[in-house]
């Protein structure tokens, strides 16, 4: 079987798209953007013909819906998902002969309630665990993200499945999970994508504890801060989300025409490098610098249904659109057509911020400036300069109250792109000057400054 993973780094989520004997392949928890999937199978002479799902997915749209009306595919959920599609549902032990292979679904809660592990057989080889949020390389999938009030119980469920659930498996058998090292969905350090149940067994910390309890209690604490757009996404995937054909794409809009959709509700986000955002821009509009990360600080930050009118640089917009669509944003309004070129040759208004280096950030400091630090608390504690305001960029909005007005603020993050957007967001509250501090705490530390460690 020929296993052709799909990364995306800034979920921190694999995919998986598997080549099957008789010119026939299986997709495993794909997302949104299904053209490469299709691509990929077309290029090596085969046809998707399984779609499976291991989870209800909380980090983004699912794009089993999609491929199963592109390719015809039969789509595999778990019955306890209640999902809306149409599907075949699976359950505990239940095993499937596909095109000469066998899939065996095995119960693994714990990420979720329903969650189903895949593991493929075929001949001699070794198999292969499809494991989703269960047991992933060096850590599992957090248990928090269906509510407090079942967290406890979901994290015993975990506790007992990644020592249980796939404990008659061998050591050989290939590990494919979903979620990885910088993924909001689990706990697991490295870049490593996949592994081996046997190097799982031998290394993975989380294997290592005996006492349950002691589990319970340690294991939600050690997860990363969850985006708000978390808890939307289970209802979407649940009920099914709408083919790409479904969405209208945004209009491209003169100056005028995007300056009265602004005026009349919708949002301005800048998706253009810092840099380019910081020497020019519209008054009140959110910048999310595009990279891997875009479409986590979209969801986290905007609220849902929000019509989004779009300023782009280089970035190619079909691109923006997809990361967009990943996390559940569907109301185009449009986009600036002609850039900010087009805005300032028709008069219209624009502002600046200033990008400084970290001797003129000192310098403000020193003459009364307060340092905004938007990173997270972990990130804080390590390292930050010295009598920052900590404010996480995903939290700046609900706690503007605690930032001090009619002073200079100078925002800073690790290398400047959050510390762009919360620039964004404390402009269009109001507050000034700003100032954005380039390269962040690596800049800060390369001109030879400290940075002080512990709480503030």
């Amino acid at each position: 079987m020929n296993v052709i993973p799909f990364v995306h780094e800034g979920l921190g989520n694999s995919s998986y798209l598997v080549e099957l004997p008789g010119s026939a392949g299986a997709l495993i928890d794909p997302d949104r953007t299904v053209g490469r999937y299709l691509a990929a199978a077309e290029a090596r002479g085969f046809t998707i013909r399984h779609i499976f799902e291991t989870h209800l997915h909380a980090d983004f749209v699912s794009g089993a819906r999609e491929a199963a009306a592109l390719t015809g595919a039969r789509l595999f959920i778990s019955k306890g998902a209640n999902s809306q599609l149409r599907h075949t549902p699976l359950v505990h032990g239940q095993r499937l002969e596909l095109d000469g292979v066998e899939v065996e679904a095995i119960a693994s809660p714990g990420h979720t309630p329903e969650h189903l592990g895949y593991v493929f057989r075929m001949g001699s080889r070794p198999p292969a665990l499809y494991s989703g949020g269960s047991l992933i390389v060096g850590g599992a999938g957090r248990t928090d993200l269906i509510g407090p009030d079942v967290t406890d119980a979901l994290t015993r469920a975990q506790f007992r499945s990644i020592r249980e659930a796939f404990a008659v498996l061998p050591d050989e058998t290939l590990l494919y999970p979903t979620h990885g090292g910088g993924s909001f969905c689990s706990t697991g350090p490295g870049s490593a994508r996949t592994s081996t149940l046997g190097l799982e067994r031998r290394t993975n910390p989380l294997l290592a504890w005996s006492d349950e309890d002691e589990f319970v209690h340690w294991f939600p604490t050690s997860f990363p801060a969850v985006p708000d757009y978390f808890f939307r996404m289970r209802a979407i995937n649940q009920a099914g989300p709408r083919l790409r054909q479904e969405v209208a794409d945004p209009a491209p809009l003169a100056p005028g025409e995007f300056d009265r959709a602004a005026r009349n509700g919708a949002l301005i986000v800048d998706t253009r490098q810092q840099a380019d955002f910081m020497a020019v821009h519209i008054p009140g509009a959110l910048a999310i610098p595009f990279r891997d990360v875009y479409a986590t600080w979209l969801g986290w930050l905007v609220p849902p249904d929000t019509p989004l009118l779009f300023v782009t640089g280089d970035e190619p917009l079909a691109t923006v659109l997809d990361e967009s669509l990943l996390v559940g944003y569907e109301r185009f309004a449009g986009y600036l057509e002609g850039g900010m070129g087009a805005w300032e040759g028709a008069g219209l208004p624009v502002t600046q911020a200033a990008l400084c280096d970290a001797v003129d950030g000192r310098r403000a400091l020193a003459a009364g400036a307060v340092a905004v630090d938007v990173r997270e608390p972990d990130e804080y504690l390590a390292g930050h300069i010295p009598n920052a305001l900590h404010i996480p960029l995903g939290a700046l909005q609900r706690r503007l109250g605690e930032v001090p007005a009619g002073v200079p603020l100078l925002t800073y993050c690790g290398h400047g792109e959050r510390s762009a957007t919360g620039l964004s967001i404390l402009e269009r509250a109001g507050f000034g000057p700003l100032s954005n501090l380039d390269l962040g705490t690596e800049g800060w530390t390369a001109a030879g400054f400290r940075l002080a460690t512990g709480a503030a």
